[in-house]
């Protein structure tokens, strides 16, 4: 509760009016100090609710938290912790931009006391505080919000994580101290190269991604491969419906994709480090 409130007011700029913000005494709500005294709530699954909605649907979601629970992705995720503590302090302000469901910045939070992660879903911030609870973390705050426009002031956070999320260099600076670093995970060559290769009978690797930093200092990048098998047909939808393949993939190759038992196919992370 201290370092979700020490976070709120040093941290947090009303979307409104940029005022400071500060939580109530009966701790249910948040409050800008600006002249109208804007208002937010905490919903009662403990995130904060300060975006006005859309982003991932509650099946998008259930999906992705059924399978990223069961750890297939955990040798990716320890490497960005491992990466990313290289650059921090204990009591680093770590912003996870598009943290969805939350999997990665539960375990970015073992690596300081102030971590926050903002998605547009209500949906995937509701899974990302039941998750932080269940496990015990108690020093992740989540925060319905767009990566786009973050309700955060200028120079406030020490590092920002961006996992498989638009990369928005340019808010992602502003938010940043001059020093401070960015992470960005995406999709490497190879990666998901298995799942295509069921789905397609021509398959090419991925491109690099086109929303780079362009102005910060790339200081370190990483390439990660390891090999999953994905069991019983619902993992393997869960895996799926977590990808951008499966709302371009005709129904009769999704059907051969999910009449498979188990399904081996190569996991490649790309993680690159900036600095402001």
């Amino acid at each position: 509760m201290e370092n979700r409130n020490t976070v709120i007011e040093k941290m947090l700029a009303c979307p409104h009016c940029k005022a400071s913000m500060y939580v109530s005494e009966n701790g249910k709500s948040v409050f800008c100090r600006g002249e109208r005294r804007h208002c937010f709530d905490f919903s009662a699954d403990g995130y904060l609710a300060m975006g006005q909605g859309g982003g991932d649907s509650k099946d998008m979601v259930r999906a992705r938290r059924q399978f990223l629970s069961k750890d297939y992705y955990l040798e990716g995720a320890d490497e960005i912790c491992r990466v990313a503590k290289k650059y921090i302090e204990p009591d680093a302000y770590i912003v996870d931009a598009g943290c969805g469901e939350g999997y990665y910045t539960n375990k970015l939070a073992a690596l300081s006391s102030h971590t926050i992660g903002f998605d547009l879903s209500k949906f995937a911030c509701s899974a990302a505080s039941k998750s932080a609870k269940a496990l015990g973390v108690a020093n992740a705050l989540y925060i319905t919000g767009s990566v786009f426009e973050l309700p955060l002031f200028d120079g406030s956070a020490d590092m920002i994580v961006n996992v498989f999320a638009p990369c928005t260099e340019q808010e992602y600076a502003r938010v940043l101290r001059d020093g401070g670093h960015l992470v960005v995970v995406g999709a490497g060559e190879n990666h998901l190269m298995g799942l295509k290769k069921a789905l397609y009978d021509n398959t090419y690797v991925n491109t690099a991604r086109a929303d780079l930093p362009k102005n910060m200092t790339l200081v370190e990048k990483n390439v990660i491969s390891f090999e999953i098998e994905v069991h019983g047909s619902e993992d393997i939808s869960a895996l799926f419906l977590m990808t951008p393949y499966y709302w371009r993939t005709r129904e009769s190759d999704k059907e051969k994709l999910l009449s498979l038992d188990t399904l081996k196919t190569k996991i490649e992370f790309e993680i690159s480090v900036y600095r402001k």
